[in-house]
């Protein structure tokens, strides 16, 4: 039996289920998330918590029964506590700053990079890191990683200065450059 799929998602307070067939929607504090789920694993709520079962063992009933889980225990920790990806930008000049709910990204092009966020989504420049961080806020986890790669792809680092945009923590292999031929 698959390890992850027979766990069942715990529901914190505040946090409301609704299942209609192979659709679910959940509610809490940071908003709303709905998604539609293979009709063959049923999804069922009992006393605060939601359990995924799979109808044989198959193996893509199994590898759809963990899955349904993760996305489940995903959209209940979106809408409860949110998730949060942190930019790190490294590099002469380069920066990042707001523009009302918009970032506006300087790394070395020929022109300044103005990037919307999507619905759901939110931008934060700390005051302290002078335009060198970006957190990238959301309910969806799906959502929030996808714009984070996308900023980080408009100036990938580097691995001769370890110039660009990286994931706060991120190890860049550094290669040496001519003058450390021997």
């Amino acid at each position: 039996m698959s390890r992850i799929g027979k766990q069942p998602v715990v529901l914190p307070d505040k946090v409301t289920v609704t299942i209609e067939k192979n659709a679910v929607t959940v509610r809490g504090p940071k908003g709303e998330l709905s998604q539609e789920f293979n009709p063959e694993m049923t999804i069922r709520q009992d006393n605060g918590t939601l359990i995924v079962e799979r109808p044989t063992d198959l193996r893509h009933h199994r590898a759809l029964h963990g899955l349904t889980r993760a996305l489940l225990a995903n959209m209940v920790t979106g809408v409860s506590q949110g998730y949060r990806k942190t930019l790190e930008i490294q590099g002469v000049g380069y920066q990042a700053v707001l523009q009302g709910k918009n970032l506006q990204l300087r790394l070395g092009h020929s022109h300044e990079i103005l990037v919307e966020p999507p619905e759901n989504i939110s931008f934060d420049v700390p005051k302290e890191s002078r335009g060198s961080i970006i957190h990238v806020d959301g309910i969806n986890k799906q959502v929030v990683g996808q714009v984070a790669a996308d900023i980080r792809g408009w100036r990938p680092p580097e691995p001769y200065k370890g110039k660009g945009v990286r994931y706060f923590g991120e190890y860049v292999r550094r290669k040496a450059g001519k003058a450390g031929k021997k």
